[in-house]
């Protein structure tokens, strides 16, 4: 079955059934023939959660390595014309 794309008001009308679509592919909602959001299977949402791999970190709870890019100071090229904006 291929991807399911339907407009929010059609969405809102039939929701049971593309809940139920879902479960065999995405469902794209589109308001305004925009791509709103998109209704997946929770399996397939846990799949591709699982490839996330970014971690907040408080401070003392950083790896060894982080803490020493982070003591190596640089933050880009220095950008006077937006120094205005700090005042």
């Amino acid at each position: 079955m291929s991807d399911v794309t339907v407009s929010s008001t059609e969405f809102q009308t039939r929701a049971g059934q593309y809940i139920d679509e879902a479960g065999k592919a995405p469902v794209f909602i589109t308001k305004h023939n925009r791509p709103l959001r998109v209704l997946v299977d929770v399996d397939e949402y846990e799949r591709l959660k699982s490839f996330d791999t970014r971690r907040a970190y408080y401070p003392d709870e950083l790896p060894e390595h982080l803490k020493a890019e982070l003591e190596k100071g640089f933050q880009g090229e220095a950008t006077p014309d937006l120094d205005h904006l700090m005042e």
